[in-house]
């Protein structure tokens, strides 16, 4: 059994999400006058590789501490969609993954994990298998995202979770980004061929974490490290972030267990 881990890294340089702070990190004992190194962290839980909780999204809704490891550690589906050519702006809705169905001849089955991969995670600036495609904006502001169409098939299917290499599992178009970045929303709708409150009414904001976290379907983002090793497959996948009780979210290693 190979393991290979599916995480970005985390330093102090670790970019947050639109809105968070990134961390702060420094030394408070030195080995020349404690005899040991200490380091305090200060910082939003909404950077480098994490997973949400649902009750990021929902009063009363389990937080991380409440997610057994037999949740969080199961089979898992990687769905190849920068091999379709979904890029800058793109949509992606079911017909992406039945499409991965019929060419693979795999199935996503009730109960498991789905990894989607964009192929972005190569612009994510901790990205450390490959650091000569680094590119924040792009990174954050243009990647491919899903419709509502897709939420709810992830229901139908009975999807267990997901994790996505992106900075969002929503498009950056169905978040806040599309107010602070009105410049690329210009350019998406000219991408789309359509208006973004056509594509996604007020009652669609932030769809994945809305109608899914409800249900426990939650996400990991900014996957990467070396997803690219595991592509179009099915594969045994592990989500380990901190027994944290009354946290929303939490950092994590995601770390895919292959033959």
């Amino acid at each position: 059994m190979k393991m290979l881990d599916l995480t970005q890294d985390f330093s102090l340089h670790t970019p947050a999400f639109a809105g968070y702070p990134g961390p702060a990190i420094r030394w408070i004992k030195h080995l020349a006058f404690e005899r040991a190194g200490g380091q305090e962290i200060t910082m939003t839980l909404h950077v480098s590789t994490h997973l949400d909780a649902p009750a990021h999204f929902m009063t009363g809704g389990k937080f991380i501490g409440d997610l057994p490891l037999a949740f969080l550690v199961g089979p898992a589906c990687v769905v190849d969609l920068e091999r379709m050519g979904v890029g800058d702006y793109d949509l992606y809705g079911p017909e992406h993954f039945e499409r991965w169905e019929n060419y693979t001849g795999l199935r996503i089955e009730r109960g498991d994990i789905l990894v989607i991969h964009t192929g972005y995670h190569r612009h994510y600036t901790e990205n450390w298998t490959d650091r000569s495609h680094l590119d924040e904006t792009k990174y954050f502001i243009r990647h491919p995202g899903p419709t509502r169409a897709f939420a709810e098939w992830v229901l139908e299917r009975g999807v267990r979770w997901i994790a996505v290499d992106a900075g969002s599992a929503d498009h950056p178009m169905n978040t806040v980004i599309r107010r602070i970045r009105a410049d690329e929303a210009e350019e998406a709708e000219k991408k789309l061929g359509r208006g973004l409150d056509e594509i996604w009414p007020k009652a669609d904001y932030q769809i994945m974490h809305t109608l899914l976290f409800p249900h426990d379907v939650i996400h990991i983002e900014n996957l990467g490290g070396q997803i690219d090793e595991v592509l179009d497959r099915k594969i045994q996948f592990g989500c380990f972030p901190w027994r944290f009780q009354g946290g929303e979210a939490a950092l994590c290693r995601a770390v895919a267990f292959v033959e």
